[in-house]
């Protein structure tokens, strides 16, 4: 899972928003639904994570990431730029997450 989590922070920040990560986006939600947990690394994990838990992850791996952004030669103005093009492309991101767990028509 470390392996992932690294490779999702490395994509948020570098890879394209195109359509090729938007569709991933939904099957990272679909990985945390009844309808796909576990298959792809055979985990042996809980079946389901509550979107709640989703929605509660904005705040964490927002609130964390000044730090380390603040900790290297970017001006305070390059910092702040960066915290908030984090921020919005993680409200994004786990927006798309929550796509199985909203009935259709409620989309």
């Amino acid at each position: 899972m470390r392996e992932r989590f690294g490779q999702w922070i490395r994509d948020t920040c570098a890879t394209p928003y195109d359509e090729d990560w938007l569709n991933y986006q939904f099957e990272i939600g679909r990985r945390h639904t009844r309808e796909k947990k576990n298959e792809v690394d055979d985990a042996d994990a809980v079946e389901h994570i509550d979107m709640c838990y989703l929605v509660a992850f904005i705040y964490p791996i927002t609130a964390t990431i000044r730090e380390f952004l603040a900790d290297s030669d970017h001006s305070a103005e390059e910092v702040d730029a960066m915290y908030h093009a984090w921020f919005k492309s993680i409200v994004l991101q786990v927006t798309l997450w929550t796509y199985p767990y909203v009935p259709e028509e409620n989309w």
